[in-house]
């Protein structure tokens, strides 16, 4: 009788457990993504999912809020002396995850390497201000710049990676040795990414302590493994319909809201077709963005009037890129020489026919829908176009990164200030310019921007620049992204959400 009255008593006091509390107990959590990571070498991504998890694995001197400010994260405090002196002092008995010390070394180490032209890292432009790098003592690390830099701080959310386990020989694209919140515990190329806690985060250990980043490919089928239970957080990119009907679903929560992102024409100048900024022009002219945004993509993002966001303080709604007009973009091809001689249907010029390729990758099908719709618009018009459609790796690496295409359809995310979307993708030799744009004024312009520390001669530099690039055109901007992330309900922790689709927020972070 004792014992059963025991029984009863333990079986009562789990009864009383609400759905919360009986939920905080389970501290895994598994994130639905589109495409695999690259790499898990900070210095090295390219791929939100790889950016992404990285942010859990490593830690930069700083972490950007929501709202983008910057505030402490290795580094407790920070000065600048002067406009190009910027001085951080490093938290006290900082440790990668192994348990070996991080110090003023191991910055200086990660930043050389990202700033040295033979290290090739993709976002180095973000980081050429930076002319010397030293430690000052084991907790202080001195950075010396060219020229004033405003965004600077903003970029150096980056990862700090281990001088010892790099020259060690330790392979951290796939065997990672970060300071962040969580560690690397498996990865299986193109399926998951799995990551626990890490005890020695100086801020100590998330609430959640275990973390599945799971890779499924197709929009529609993510969104239907959330429903079905498999996933417990998924975000952009959406089909809208699957946006609409999870934003209606009680059993989940949502933040939907103005994202940092574009989707965009890259433009590849180097090609000979494409090198004419007028043939540019009338190739723009032929992408409907009203029927892509509000019919593909069924209003989750906003049609784009230029490169620079709404959100930022930089933007103009002066600034007009070419909109939708077939007959334009004809008569725009005709003035360039290009007629139907032959009366095929197909324009023409010194006994070539105008043919073009459009590219984009198969993860997405609403891309993969824009572009075939772009494909018959582009036929109505006279142009021969074919379609390529490959995965996201195919597309990226081989393809896009080695500026093999001519016209290809993707996207920029985290764009947390003008300079994000415009340096390096835009100015000569870029390291993201896969588009082999060049252009002296623009390059001069976007200098200014980024030097000058008068957010109103910022703006002045980046609306001139932007109002060149709207009419040179290596990038159409199709549209400015929404963002949208549904986690299931109850959740282990409070969701912090940033628009830059960031995991932090989603396990509990340390205070």
């Amino acid at each position: 009788m004792k014992s059963l009255l025991l029984l009863a008593t333990a079986l009562g006091g789990l009864a009383l457990l609400s759905p919360q509390a009986a939920l905080a107990q389970d501290t895994k959590i598994t994130i639905g993504t589109d495409v695999d990571a690259g790499t898990l070498d900070p210095r090295l991504t390219t791929d939100t999912t790889a950016y992404r998890t990285v942010d859990l694995i490593y830690a930069g001197l700083v972490t950007l809020t929501p709202s983008l400010e910057a505030k402490p994260d290795l580094a407790e405090s920070w000065e600048s002396p002067d406009p190009t002196t910027y001085i951080f002092h490093l938290r006290k008995g900082l440790k990668f995850s192994d348990g070996s010390p991080l110090t003023a070394d191991d910055v200086v180490y990660t930043f050389t390497t990202i700033t040295d032209p033979k290290f090739n890292a993709p976002d180095r432009g973000l980081y050429s201000p930076i002319t010397k790098v030293e430690a000052v003592d084991p907790d202080t690390v001195k950075f010396t710049l060219n020229a004033p830099y405003a965004p600077l701080l903003s970029y150096l959310d980056k990862g700090i990676v281990s001088k010892a386990a790099a020259e060690s020989g330790r392979d951290l694209a796939t065997n990672p040795l970060g300071e962040g919140p969580m560690t690397l515990k498996n990865w299986t190329r193109g399926d998951n990414i799995e990551l626990v806690a890490n005890p020695n985060y100086w801020a100590g250990s998330p609430k959640v302590t275990d973390v599945v980043v799971k890779i499924v490919g197709d929009n529609s089928a993510r969104a239907q493994a959330f429903e079905a239970g498999d996933l417990d957080v998924i975000q952009s990119p959406l089909s809208p319909n699957d946006i609409k009907r999870l934003e209606a679903d009680t059993r989940f929560g949502n933040v939907i809201e103005a994202g940092l992102g574009v989707t965009y024409i890259n433009f590849n100048t180097k090609d000979p077709l494409l090198a004419d900024a007028g043939m540019r022009q009338a190739f723009s002219m032929l992408i409907d963005q009203n029927s892509i945004v509000n019919d593909i993509y069924q209003g989750v993002d906003k049609v784009a009037t230029s490169i620079i966001l709404p959100s930022s303080w930089a933007f103009s709604p002066d600034i007009k890129q070419p909109t939708f007009d077939v007959a334009g973009a004809v008569a725009k091809f005709n003035e360039l020489g290009w007629k139907d001689t032959d009366g095929d249907g197909i324009l023409d010029k010194d006994g070539k026919k105008l043919t073009v390729t459009i590219a984009t990758h198969s993860e997405d099908p609403n891309r993969v829908q824009a572009v075939e719709l772009e494909q018959a618009i582009f036929q109505s018009a006279g142009v021969d176009a074919k379609v390529q459609i490959s995965d996201w790796p195919s597309f990226s690496t081989n393809y896009v990164m080695k500026s093999e295409h001519q016209i290809a359809l993707l996207g920029w995310l985290n764009i947390v200030d003008p300079d994000r979307l415009l340096f390096n993708q835009l100015s000569t030799g870029g390291a993201t310019n896969w588009g082999g744009y060049s252009n002296p004024e623009v390059d001069k312009l976007l200098q200014l921007g980024r030097s000058s520390l008068d957010q109103a001669a910022r703006k002045d530099a980046y609306q001139k620049a932007a109002k060149i690039l709207a009419s040179d055109l290596p990038y159409y901007i199709i549209s400015d992204q929404g963002y949208q992330l549904f986690y299931k309900k109850p959740f282990p922790v409070d969701v912090d959400v940033t628009p830059r689709g960031n995991f932090r927020g989603l396990i509990g972070m340390p205070k």
